[in-house]
């Protein structure tokens, strides 16, 4: 063979080369086109509709809609922002596991859903707040009585005032903690008496109750009446009382005696 025989068959091979590459790519005899069924698939194998959404996602979707809301959502409510179709139960089951060791928990309410804080976490938003509450003029007027005069009974304090003293007045004063039993008193009928308490003190600032402002000082300040009766004079302040009263020892038998007294005066009070 010579050579001149070799190059044309070489050549040839090479035409017949460029010719098959330059078939069509969709040529209808030769490659079918898929219309979406596969009539050689399994019966068992489900095909997903092209447009339809992840269960993943659904779940990411009803759990911005549950943080979301202002209030519990119903069933309803959550398909109705969802893909039609979507199987919303699945999905909040499905949530319910996911945050159930979690910090929150997705609880049903009313048939409806909500986020909520887990049990044993619900100390965490718990917060100890000093309520504020304003004194009654009659409050004031009965500590006012109670600071100068004590220990005081409040048959003291009715008289001084020239009303009774009102249901829950001494109360307040004694749940403030301003206020306490001090006693009883040594006259007949043994009457509970009342006193001042060191967070009193506290809460005015007083190194003891003897720093309380004087007649002169209360005049001087503005704060007494220019015209006032004859006679009108302010005691000096002490923790220790007239004569013959005091404290309650520390039998424990004895001040609760004490206690029961001025509860029961309350309820006669309100009868």
């Amino acid at each position: 063979m010579s050579d001149e025989t070799s190059v044309t068959e070489a050549e040839d091979g090479a035409e017949m080369a460029a010719e098959d590459a330059d078939l069509p790519e969709n040529d209808d005899e030769t490659v079918e086109e898929f219309d979406g069924e596969d009539e050689g698939a399994p019966e068992n194998v489900v095909r997903f509709p092209g447009n339809a959404t992840d269960h993943a996602q659904l779940m990411r979707m009803v759990e911005a809609l549950l943080f979301a809301a202002a209030e519990p959502l119903d069933i309803d409510s959550i398909a109705g922002r969802l893909p039609e179709g979507a199987d919303v139960g699945a999905v909040i089951e499905d949530l319910q596991k996911l945050y159930k060791d979690r910090g929150v928990h997705l609880v049903r309410i009313a048939n409806k859903w909500m986020f909520r804080t887990a049990d044993d976490l619900s100390f965490l938003m718990e917060r100890e707040a000093v309520e504020q509450k304003k004194l009654s003029r009659a409050a004031m007027e009965t500590l006012a009585i109670i600071a100068y005069h004590q220990p005081a009974t409040r048959a003291e304090i009715e008289e001084i005032r020239g009303v009774s003293v009102s249901k829950g007045t001494l109360d307040v004063l004694m749940e403030t903690g301003w206020v306490r039993l001090r006693g009883r008193k040594k006259t007949p009928g043994r009457p509970v008496t009342y006193g001042t308490t060191e967070a009193f003190l506290v809460h005015f600032g007083l190194e003891n109750i003897g720093d309380l402002p004087g007649f002169d000082e209360l005049k001087a300040a503005g704060l007494l009446d220019g015209r006032l009766p004859p006679g009108f004079d302010i005691p000096n302040p002490s923790e220790t009382g007239g004569e013959g009263d005091g404290d309650f020892s520390d039998d424990e038998e004895e001040y609760g005696a004490a206690l029961d007294d001025h509860l029961a005066q309350d309820k006669v009070d309100e009868d």
